[in-house]
């Protein structure tokens, strides 16, 4: 799909803080206009939550947990990222624990993952793109049509972009640009971002359970998955286990040593065994309300936006289209 380009958009600099999939989908959209466009990302690489834990001999995609595809452009997208060999059909069978029993669920939604792991298409993307990394922005300010920008790690930036895009999760764009925005507030209520508490079980041998993937609709777990059953995953057995939405957000600020014992004890009662060795990882920001779906947020006169999954229905596929559908906002308004 072509998109009509202002000329004047070829002398606009702008900067993306957030390197997950929707800032890299902006990015990937005002780039190709002739935009120079620059991504702070706080962490060492992109993907955001589509993310993989690689240890020493075995990795895990402990963030999302795989996509659908339902609208066109994305369709799209998706062929491209087929062809580039960067995801993959995921054909396993996907089962539902619910009254103390395992179901099938009746879903037919195809679904799929990066490959060989879940930041393979995020990488993909951000190949043609100018990514900083282990750039934590702390402090925004916007003076005379510029933006100025400070890091934990670098200090004030030379950076000073005309446009700035705010592609982080709702609470982190609240804290960044709460002074400056008279929208952020609406948004992030709106959006009822809740975290989730998410484990990586290591086993010597692989293990036997009903269904190699299943959500959990009873106890404090939500969906358990054989990370080896997915595309081009091999290595030692590891299972990812999340738990239930407002459980996590419930025990937040636990500590890890005592939120582990509880979800491997969880994932026991369905009939898995002990494993050998495991990881635990917080995400403080890991949902949203699918209902909540305006797409994105354009404030023409500060030369800002927001775009994010938790802006178009909290999926996959929704932080691309929340990119997009920003980067073709901004276009029209240069």
């Amino acid at each position: 799909m072509s998109t009509i380009l202002p000329t004047k958009s070829k002398h606009v600099h702008l900067a993306i803080v957030g390197a997950g999939l929707a800032g890299l989908s902006c990015a990937t959209v005002l780039g190709h206009a002739g935009v120079k466009v620059e991504l702070l990302e706080k962490s060492r690489g992109v993907a955001g939550r589509m993310s993989t834990r690689r240890e020493s001999d075995w990795q895990c995609d402990h963030g999302a947990r795989y996509f659908t595809a339902r609208d066109p452009d994305f369709q799209t997208q998706l062929r491209q990222w087929e062809k580039d060999s960067v995801a993959s059909l995921w054909n396993t069978p996907i089962g539902i624990y619910e009254n103390s029993q395992w179901l099938a669920s009746p879903s037919r939604d195809l679904r799929y993952v990066g490959a060989p792991r879940m930041t393979a298409p995020a990488q993909h993307l951000a190949k043609s793109l100018t990514v900083n990394s282990s750039h934590t922005i702390t402090h925004i300010n916007h003076v005379e049509g510029r933006w100025h920008l400070t890091t934990e790690e670098h200090g004030y930036l030379a950076l000073k972009p005309d446009w700035l895009v705010i592609a982080t999760p709702a609470p982190q764009a609240l804290q960044l640009t709460q002074s400056i925005s008279p929208a952020i507030r609406m948004l992030h209520d709106q959006s009822k971002t809740q975290g989730c508490w998410t484990m990586m079980l290591r086993f010597d041998r692989p293990i036997s359970m009903p269904f190699e993937a299943a959500f959990i609709n009873e106890g404090i777990l939500s969906w358990i998955a054989r990370n080896n059953a997915k595309p081009l995953r091999d290595g030692p057995e590891v299972w990812v286990i999340h738990g239930q939405s407002q459980w996590s957000e419930e025990h937040m600020d636990i500590a890890p040593e005592i939120i582990a014992p509880k979800m491997i004890a969880a994932f026991m009662e369905l009939g898995g065994p002990m494993p050998a060795d495991y990881r635990i990882h917080r995400w403080r920001y890991a949902s949203s309300d699918p209902h909540f779906q305006p797409g994105f947020h354009i404030e023409p006169n500060h030369k800002l936006g927001f775009c994010g999954d938790w802006l178009h229905g909290g999926r996959v596929e929704g932080a691309w289209l929340s990119g997009k559908k920003l980067a073709e906002a901004i276009l029209l308004k240069m």
